[in-house]
């Protein structure tokens, strides 16, 4: 979709993100075949088929965002604003945008996923928290030592990307609530800096705090739609 912008062609799903992808169409078929027999749950199991094509669809958002942010990203190499030519700055600008689109999609997909997960397990975290995340979902899933097969591969899953989710879910806060998440270094540097150069943030690390975003909302999906395939397979329409 968005590699147009560097004249390149439409991409070609590959590895993990080809993987995920047939899960969740293997998945809407076992739907569909099943709201075919007809039944009771045939409004349910269109809810978790339309849950599902959108989380494809989040899935393919994301992966087109971050690869335009890493893009963008790689032309940057002033360590500042105040060195950076017109054209760099456009670069810069550029980067941000993408950059921000997909931490704030890494969030956004994982707490559609959660939703999912949810009502497709039966979890009724909306007991324990009435607006739940994703990660709300995967604790009460932990605590209540429910679906072991899948909850402690999705508990692994998330302690492999623990550090760099904490550092984009504190940017993905401070853009939400405080201020452009961009700026927060240039506040703090200000003020231990006071009329100095205010150095760049490290999009290098951003980038890859990003790239470990993607893989965690890839692996996770990828999990849960193994699972997702293998109940909904046995289970009467």
């Amino acid at each position: 979709m968005l590699r147009f912008l560097f004249n390149e062609p439409q991409r070609e799903a590959e590895g993990i993100l080809a993987e995920t992808f047939k899960l969740m169409d293997q998945f809407v078929a076992i739907l569909s075949s099943k709201m075919k027999d007809g039944g009771d749950r045939v409004q349910q199991l269109r809810k978790y088929e339309i849950w599902t094509l959108g989380l494809r669809s989040s899935l393919d958002e994301l992966e087109q965002s971050h690869f335009v942010a890493l893009r963008f990203q790689h032309k940057i190499k002033s360590s500042s604003l105040k060195q950076m030519t017109e054209e760099e700055r456009i670069q810069y600008n550029r980067y941000i945008y993408f950059d921000k689109n997909a931490f704030i999609r890494v969030f956004s997909l994982l707490d559609k996923l959660g939703t999912l997960l949810n009502e497709l397990l039966d979890m009724r975290t909306e007991r324990i928290k009435s607006h739940f995340s994703y990660f709300t979902v995967l604790r009460n899933m932990r605590e209540k030592k429910a679906h072991p097969e899948l909850t402690w591969k999705l508990n692994d899953v998330k302690e492999k990307y623990k550090e760099s989710m904490t550092r984009l879910r504190k940017r993905r806060n401070t853009e939400i609530h405080y201020m452009n998440s961009e700026m927060q270094d240039d506040l703090i540097q200000s003020n231990r800096m006071y009329g100095e150069e205010i150095k760049l943030e490290n999009v290098a690390e951003q980038s890859a705090d990003l790239t470990q975003g993607l893989y965690l909302a890839m692996e996770s999906l990828l999990l849960t739609f193994q699972y997702a395939c293998k109940i909904m397979r046995t289970k009467q329409p």
